[in-house]
């Protein structure tokens, strides 16, 4: 015998619409976030390579420009993820250290790409000129990806 399930009591319905409502609020709020600051990476992407990411992506269809910008990006959202882990539930305190995490780990790849040009030699610039993937685009691709893991790991 299953026992009938008892209907909400006026508080609990308030309660559950109240707990749901700021979920959803929340959601919403760090969803924007992750895409403002995603928006940011593509962008400080686009200033370290020559010409129009998005034209080197949507027209040329490069794979290397495409390469680096999902591992950039994928590397601001390991960072969003654990900054939303960490947040405890605090809202306000969890948006304001997912911008300043989010923000850091950009800065963080953009130095690493110009380390990689200065000290190994690998240059984004001569990577996104090249029409076939290069071996040297798969390495800053996991180097942005394990940076954003690595900044991750640290907010949590």
């Amino acid at each position: 015998m299953t026992p009938n399930p008892q209907p909400l009591t006026a508080v609990e319905a308030i309660s559950l619409a109240e707990t749901l409502g700021r979920g959803a609020l929340a959601i919403a709020s760090y969803a924007a976030l992750g895409v403002i600051l995603m928006i940011i990476g593509f962008y400080v992407i686009d200033l370290a390579i020559p010409g129009k990411l998005s034209k080197l992506i949507r027209e040329d269809r490069n794979p290397n420009a495409t390469m680096l910008t999902a591992s950039g990006l994928t590397a601001v959202g390991l960072i969003v993820a654990a900054s939303i882990w960490s947040s405890g539930g605090a809202l306000h305190e969890g948006l304001l250290a997912t911008l300043v995490f989010g923000l850091a780990g950009i800065a963080v790849q953009t130095v690493a790409m110009v380390a990689f040009d200065k000290v190994v030699g690998i240059s984004v610039r001569e990577l996104v000129t090249e029409s076939d993937l290069q071996p040297g685009t798969r390495l800053l691709a996991v180097t942005h990806v394990v940076i954003g893991l690595i900044t991750a790991v640290a907010v949590i």
